[in-house]
């Protein structure tokens, strides 16, 4: 186990500088005997494939599959990755610088094609730097500018070769090299050693006791210089702080089984027959199982079970990696990067990132399109409901900007928009968050409307107050009357009392009763001496005639 008895610490930082997009990739892994980082600048302007990823996905997925040491294996993968941009070349050709590192946590090889580097530091020095593979450097090598002019020189950008170049691609790739504790690797593009030289580097790494502070650092060097133009930056930095320690009695050990191998198989040249034959019949299982799975993998898309497909399309093509076939690598990779961008954005819907997911189901889209073995249907539905739900989202944030500003109106009507839409996508969980959202809203109209009616209620109010002081309780009568409506209508049932006893109270002022015994105002008229009527006129004349 060479990685529990080592320690390598990586860091790394990645940024798009002043662009949109960040045409760079890293990524890196570290297994039991094996360890590798790869680093990648795209060159192509396409949008949709990102050539630098596939570069170091293609990569690493070989080392995973089978790690090694061996020279000739590492220059088989880059140049694997390398043909593998020329076959997805569709919209325009695709292009990576690529710079990488495989160690067995004792020894490394590193590996350049294009113009990202490998920088290495031992003892506080610049042990050495890996060559490019650009006009400048060939300049340099040719002695017809100084090695370190590279990194301003107009022609640095004019590559000689690079993954998916048309013809001719030969990467650089190193012998085995001896690494000490202590050492540091940076593994850079362009758009960092441009802007930070070796020297800067050093007095980093000198100051640094962790590799997050060298890549921080690296960065503020970089963006210190204030350049107008900042392009796609990437440092990744491994500190080596303890290496594996071999036995050194092994490799005398491995000599002596490697005789003792020789003189068996002189001994016995039947062996090496019943190892071929052995050989055969485990390359046609892995066929078999690649065939199985693959098939397995489209039932389980025609089925729409993603996760499941995706599963059965890597362990085929896996197997089409572990016995060398290209056409089913090719193909069955196809199927894997649709299914995985498929996931992808199921796995965006799910978590309510629909841009994302909508990126995802477009990308997978184009790359259906004339298939018959994925469901282009399904897939244009998710398209149109992703579109749908960011238009809901969308919605949603500009109700909730009007509400904000108290347009209450404006958000209602925009709530009610987007509550509509949601209901015809079907789309459960975001109708009830608009309905909370509308009945908040409405509240809001609601308590705004009850103010407004109350403030006209003791409008009339004081109106009625005003016309019974001036004694015109017609008028005052009208005004309470009209008031105790507005508020039987907004619920204060206190001020529809209040009301009901001052329209009482007016009322007894315009139609006052008289007392007992008193005389009515309608009699004054009558004699002065006269004697009064206390019963009806039949009673009063039978009185005088007695």
């Amino acid at each position: 186990m060479r990685k529990d008895n080592s320690e390598f610490k990586t860091a790394f930082l990645s940024e798009a500088g002043t662009f949109i997009n960040n045409k760079d990739y890293f990524a890196f892994i570290e297994l039991d005997d094996i360890a590798c980082w790869v680093v990648a600048h795209g060159l192509d302007s396409d949008r949709e494939v990102e050539s630098a990823e596939m570069a170091v996905r293609s990569i690493l997925g070989n080392i995973m599959n089978n790690p090694t040491m061996s020279r000739m294996k590492i220059k088989k993968y880059v140049q694997e990755a390398h043909k593998l941009l020329q076959e997805e070349s569709h919209r325009v050709r695709l292009k990576a610088s690529l710079a990488l590192i495989v160690t067995n946590y004792t020894k490394m090889i590193w590996a350049v094609a294009g113009n990202a580097k490998l920088y290495h530091f031992r003892n506080g020095r610049l042990n050495f730097k890996s060559k490019d593979q650009s006009l400048a450097q060939l300049m340099a090598d040719e002695e017809e500018i100084p090695e370190s002019q590279i990194e301003e020189h107009e022609e640095r950008h004019n590559l000689l070769n690079y993954l998916g170049k048309p013809y001719d691609f030969k990467p650089i790739v190193s012998k085995k090299y001896p690494l000490t504790d202590g050492d540091v690797m940076v593994l850079s593009t362009p758009g960092l050693w441009e802007g930070v030289n070796s020297v800067e580097m050093l007095d980093t790494i000198q100051e640094a006791k962790e590799p997050e502070e060298v890549v921080d650092t690296l960065e503020d060097v970089l963006l210190s210089k204030q350049k107008p133009i900042v392009n796609n930056y990437t440092a990744a930095t491994i500190f080596v702080n303890k290496t594996y320690k071999e036995d050194p009695k092994k490799k005398i050990r491995i000599i002596k089984r490697i005789i003792v191998a020789l003189v068996i198989f002189a001994l016995i040249g039947g062996g090496a027959i019943v190892y071929q034959v052995r050989a055969a019949a485990k390359k046609a299982e892995s066929v078999a199982s690649m065939i199985e799975q693959e098939k397995n993998g489209d039932v389980f898309v025609q089925d729409g079970d993603y996760p499941k497909a995706l599963k059965e399309y890597s362990d085929a093509r896996n197997a089409a990696v572990r016995i060398k076939d290209l056409v089913h690598m090719k193909l069955i990779g196809k199927k894997y990067r649709i299914t995985q961008l498929i996931v992808d954005g199921d796995t965006a819907f799910k978590d309510g990132d629909y841009t994302k997911a909508l990126s995802k189901y477009e990308k997978a889209q184009k790359e259906v399109q004339g298939r018959k073995d994925f469901n282009a249907k399904e897939l244009d539905e998710k398209v149109n409901k992703s579109k749908s739900l960011i238009q809901i989202s969308n919605w949603m944030k500009e109700g909730d900007i009007k509400f904000e500003k108290q347009d209450y109106a404006g958000a209602k009507s925009t709530y009610e928009k987007a509550r509509k839409a949601a209901i015809a996508a079907s789309f459960t969980s975001g109708e009830e968050k608009i309905k909370a959202k509308l009945d908040e809203t409405e509240e809001k109209m609601s308590s705004i409307e009850k103010e407004k009616r109350q403030l006209d209620g003791e409008k009339l109010e004081k109106k009625g107050d005003k016309s019974y002081t001036s004694q015109d309780f017609k008028k005052a009568i009208e005004s309470y009357a009209t008031a105790q409506e507005v508020y039987q209508e907004i619920g204060m049932l206190e001020k529809v009392l209040s009301m009901e006893r001052k329209i009482t109270k007016a009322e007894e002022k315009l139609n006052p009763v008289p007392k007992e015994g008193a005389v009515p105002e309608a009699d004054s008229g009558a004699q002065p001496n006269g004697p009064v009527a206390s019963g009806n006129t039949e009673q009063a004349a039978e009185k005088g005639g007695k």
